[in-house]
């Protein structure tokens, strides 16, 4: 039978029990007669209370006996076992060790981090666990395994623990690293709740073995739940903090291409945001970055304040149409795996956009046309396409990444529908007037008291009057990301832009503060000149004058290229761009059985150790379904596809992980205990954490036998007083 006692070779001082026994007994051997006559009174009266005084003696005896095996006891700290422990004779102590593997557990500082300590702790409870005399299991769980795809991956599942346990522990936690993922609690917790649920007859001890930080513990309702529905299964919870202190730490939290022309041969725009997640401010960081694997310039940010994000804009250039990938890196620092940041950049040949010409000798989209497709050695990645108004009515729009009409008179119903509808889903539309514009179709159709397409209601065409006394610019460009270039300078090419006509706006007419409406760009008498206007995802800008020069000379001005590349750029930044996807999400296909074969082949990014993986795609309904659940490795992924005729297809998918895991900030004890009120745990430390024996089996009633043996000498002094003869004082009456 298992030991019940921590101390069992203490249990031998119970013979000590023997010698108040041996004392009583020489007492009434060492008693002699003597003969007394004036004796025969005091017999007489002693006889009809020995049967009282004999029991209290017995009682003192006991409890002095009773003091004697509660010091015994208290020394050999016995165990309170389990109910299903009492019947059988021996207790089972489970232990489940939630493990925290998320990437934040990778900080590291001296030779060390935060995942290696967790592991050598996991080691030391396996060590101790294994040279306890009653039965242990373990059962280890790492976050990231819990919960995905619908299922859990244990690496040990009530494992016994023998002789051998703990070499394997070793074998299989030691090649293990921090995941790329920022994983909670709450789906571990529900996979223990279910295994323990299925067993029973045992004593459980878990361990949540993790880093703390605060960004997890900021509403942490659902795993308080979790936690007070467990308490009744488990025998004693420990909170284990695996890190001493939050460490600075920069992250790279966003890399993407900016909205706006992106072609093959053109410079195309990109985005890098970096997050100083320390106290205190860094200086001079220098971000690598890198085009097809191949390395760029680096650029470098001055300062980044503590808690602070920085952004900055850099071009990449690519010769040649296809999906390309761009990479932005950091030095090393505390946390490695957010220094690194993802893109993929898909190049077309060509960008399709739209003109159409309300004016039979197309002058304005000739003007247009050679503005974005001047031909020779000049490119800009566009390919303009010009039409009559009734294009509208009769073909989709989804391919043009952007639709200019040029003094249109007015369009058809299913023309005003198709083009609302292109710009809710993302288009960018550009209007410029004309002789033919008509106001009241523009108002009645197309404005509809700021619910249409227009911007802006139309009054009638003026002109701006010359102002010979002070000469000034005739077009004032406003603070707008379209026209920003332009702003806040004294641009010479500008100055010399010269305004005749316009179509003006009702007197007093301004856009309402939630229209989405703004005015871009006035003339030097104030009147609105460019007005943008949001609907949807997508975006409308009118320009109140001809595109041609026709109504202004701005055409034969060099800031008219310029200005037009601009608003292109903005129009097209209205369509949604590629979205970075999280690490751990799976990659999920549903393809044209008719166009493709079943065979899928995924390539893991270059980076990692991961193998290429092949599926054959599943039938679902009229398509095929094929999926990659495991994406762990931040990167570039690669699907190859074969079609029915034999040819080869790829798509790329830029997996990034999630930046706000890099955040070190970590929950002190006192604010972890006011975010879990109600639930029972003690918070320990990794480096210093030890089980103790009455820990691994049982609970110890050493406490509880301390109190009961100042209990019995309180009792031990009352009846001995009881039992003794006492003479009353002098002088004190009866």
């Amino acid at each position: 039978m298992a030991s019940s006692f921590v101390n069992q070779g203490l249990l031998w001082g119970l013979l000590i029990l023997a010698v108040p026994i041996l004392i009583h007994m020489i007492n009434l051997v060492r008693q002699r007669r003597v003969q007394w006559a004036a004796m025969e009174f005091l017999l007489a009266s002693r006889k009809k209370s020995s049967t009282w005084i004999k029991l209290k003696e017995l009682l003192l005896l006991l409890l002095r006996l009773a003091i004697v095996a509660a010091v015994v006891l208290i020394l050999a700290q016995p165990l309170l076992k389990n109910q299903w422990g009492r019947m059988f004779g021996e207790v089972k102590t489970h232990h489940v060790v939630l493990l925290d593997d998320s990437f934040s557990m990778s900080d590291r500082w001296a030779s060390t981090s935060a995942f290696e300590e967790a592991k050598r702790l996991v080691g030391r409870l396996a060590a101790q666990a294994a040279r306890q005399a009653t039965p242990q299991t373990f059962t280890v769980l790492r976050l990231s395994k819990a919960g995905i795809n619908g299922g859990t991956q244990f690496d040990f599942l009530q494992e016994r623990v023998d002789t051998s346990f703990e070499e394997q522990l070793d074998s299989k936690l030691r090649p293990i690293e921090a995941s790329q993922q920022a994983v909670g609690l709450e789906p571990a917790l529900a996979a223990v709740e279910q295994t323990l649920a299925e067993t029973g007859g045992e004593e459980t001890v878990m361990y949540v073995v993790s880093d703390f930080r605060a960004r997890d513990w900021q509403e942490p309702d659902a795993v308080a739940a979790s936690l007070a529905r467990l308490s009744p299964s488990i025998a004693q919870l420990y909170m284990i903090n695996c890190v001493d202190t939050a460490r600075p730490n920069l992250a790279i939290t966003s890399l993407a291409p900016l909205g706006g022309t992106q072609a093959a041969g053109v410079p195309v725009a990109v985005e890098v945001t970096l997050r100083n997640f320390g106290s205190e401010p860094v200086e001079n960081v220098p971000v690598l970055l890198a085009e097809d694997g191949h390395e760029r310039p680096a650029i470098t940010i001055d300062q980044i304040g503590a808690g602070q994000s920085e952004t900055r804009r850099f071009e990449v250039f690519f010769a040649t149409a296809g999906v390309h990938q761009v990479t932005a890196k950091l030095p090393s620092d505390a946390v490695v795996a957010d220094n690194v940041r993802y893109c993929l950049v898909d190049l077309p040949v060509a960008v399709p956009i739209l003109i159409v010409d309300g004016d039979q000798t197309a002058k304005n989209a000739r003007f247009l046309n050679t503005v974005f497709y001047p031909g020779g050695t000049v490119r800009t990645g566009l390919q303009p396409q010009v039409e009559r108004p009734d294009f509208l009515n009769k073909h989709s729009l989804d391919k043009f990444q952007a639709i200019y009409l040029t003094d249109v008179d007015r369009l058809d119903p299913p023309a005003v529908t198709a083009l609302e509808n292109y710009v809710k889903a993302g288009g960018g539309v550009m209007f410029f007037l004309g002789e033919h514009a008509q106001p009241k179709f523009y108002n009645d159709r197309l404005y509809r008291e700021g619910q249409g397409l227009f911007p802006a209601p139309l009054l009638r065409e003026t002109q701006l009057l010359l102002d010979r006394l002070e000469k000034g610019a005739d077009i004032e460009p406003l603070d707008h990301g379209a026209l920003r270039i332009f702003a806040g300078e004294r641009n010479s090419y500008l100055a010399g832009v010269t305004v005749e006509r316009y179509f003006s706006v009702p007197k007093g007419w301004a856009p309402a503060a939630d229209s989405g409406t703004q005015v871009i760009a006035r003339l030097r008498n104030g009147d609105p000149l460019a007005i943008e206007h949001k609907l949807g995802k997508g975006r409308v800008v009118a320009m109140l004058t001809t595109a041609a020069p026709v109504w202004n000379n701005w055409g034969r001005n060099p800031s008219y290229v310029v200005a037009l590349l601009e608003l292109q750029s903005y129009l097209a930044a209205g369509e949604a761009r590629q979205e970075s996807r999280l690490v751990g999400t799976p990659i999920a296909l549903n393809l044209d059985a008719a166009r493709y074969q079943p065979q899928v082949r995924f390539l893991p990014p270059s980076n990692g150790d991961a193998t290429p993986v092949t599926v054959d795609a599943a039938m679902t309904g009229a398509g095929l379904s094929a999926s990659l659940p495991d994406t762990s490795t931040s990167g570039v992924y690669e699907v190859q596809l074969s079609t029915t005729d034999n040819q080869e297809e790829s798509r790329r998918f830029a997996f990034n992980i999630e930046p706000d895991e890099g955040d070190l900030a970590v929950v002190d004890r006192d604010h972890l205990a006011a975010r879990l009120p109600g639930v029972r745990y003690e918070y320990r430390a990794a480096d210093d954490f030890q089980v103790t024996a009455h820990e691994l089996a049982g609970s110890n009633l050493s406490d509880w036998l301390l109190y009961v043996l100042v209990g019995i000498l309180v009792g031990e002094q009352m009846l001995a007083y009881s039992a003794s003869y006492h003479p009353k004082a002098k002088g004190r009456t009866t």
